[in-house]
């Protein structure tokens, strides 16, 4: 089973579920940080990284001396990744989605396949949870092929936890895809509640089943919940706003080993995903 955890802004506790909900269950779980914008899951896991693997992406590289200029690598580009200019081809690679139609219809086989660094893939454990992150590479735009290569490296014969990107941009679908389930993390407050709109309708979508966790429940009022309700989205857990966890958080400790009665919370929250799945 697959379960995504994700939400429509920043900062609302995913890491802190994904994570916590992994230790909890212990071996025979993989975690996979798919936020390769901004991975922080190990810091909480602090996994043991045995393998490491950078990826790249192919990208046109021109031979000015075949080229004839006639503009047909240009012409397919959706993208305007590659164009000429005056006596030249300028190939614009931080643009390029690695189509391969440029190579493919250029009648004088100028173009080749070069590589563009895209980021790295990092595999580890801890205590028999498998972790598997990405890093995009600094200045790059495009974090979905990335998302894709670290769940490449998933298997398929162990129970998986995805921390998702925050929002609902391609990254997140890249993240998200093909879930059995949905945790949506929020916050009870205005910008919580519109964002858990935004993504409940990207999920729905997607035609995938989905929850709901508030985080720091106790604070703002009770809008979150009346939307739930509305929506008929299961409400399956409400963590309060607790100096404890946030100092927890802060120095990168993980809750169910600050306060251990929150694993037993974990556990239950998983029982009820998988009854809802069923």
């Amino acid at each position: 089973m697959i379960i995504s955890i994700a939400s429509g802004k920043g900062g609302t506790g995913k890491t802190t579920v994904a994570t916590n909900l992994a230790v909890s269950l212990g071996s025979g779980v993989q975690l996979l940080d798919c936020d390769v914008e901004e991975p922080n899951a190990y810091l909480f896991l602090k996994p043991t990284f045995e393998k490491a693997e950078i990826i790249s992406l192919p990208v046109p590289e021109v031979d000015l001396e075949k080229c004839t200029l006639c503009g047909k690598c240009a012409e397919i580009c959706q993208y305007k990744a590659i164009v000429v200019i005056g006596e030249t081809v300028l190939p614009f690679h931080e643009l390029c989605h690695s189509c391969g139609g440029c190579t493919a219809v250029c009648p004088e086989k100028a173009i080749t396949e070069g590589k563009r660094n895209l980021g790295i893939v990092e595999i580890g454990h801890r205590n028999g949870i498998r972790f598997v992150h990405g890093r995009l590479r600094v200045g790059e735009a495009m974090a979905p092929p990335l998302i894709r290569e670290v769940r490449v490296h998933s298997r398929p014969d162990m129970l998986t936890i995805i921390d998702a990107p925050p929002g609902t941009s391609c990254p997140v679908i890249a993240s998200t895809k093909s879930a059995d389930f949905v945790l949506l993390v929020t916050e009870p407050t205005p910008f919580g509640l519109h964002d858990l709109k935004l993504a409940v309708e990207t999920i729905r979508t997607l035609g995938l089943p989905c929850g709901v966790i508030i985080n720091r429940s106790d604070i703002g009022d009770d809008r979150v919940r009346a939307y739930a309700k509305e929506q008929e989205l299961p409400l399956l857990m409400e963590i309060p706003f607790d100096r404890k966890i946030a100092e927890a958080y802060s120095k990168g400790q993980m809750l169910v080993d600050v306060m251990p009665e929150w694993k037993e919370k974990f556990l239950r929250l998983y029982e009820r995903i998988v009854g809802l799945v069923k």
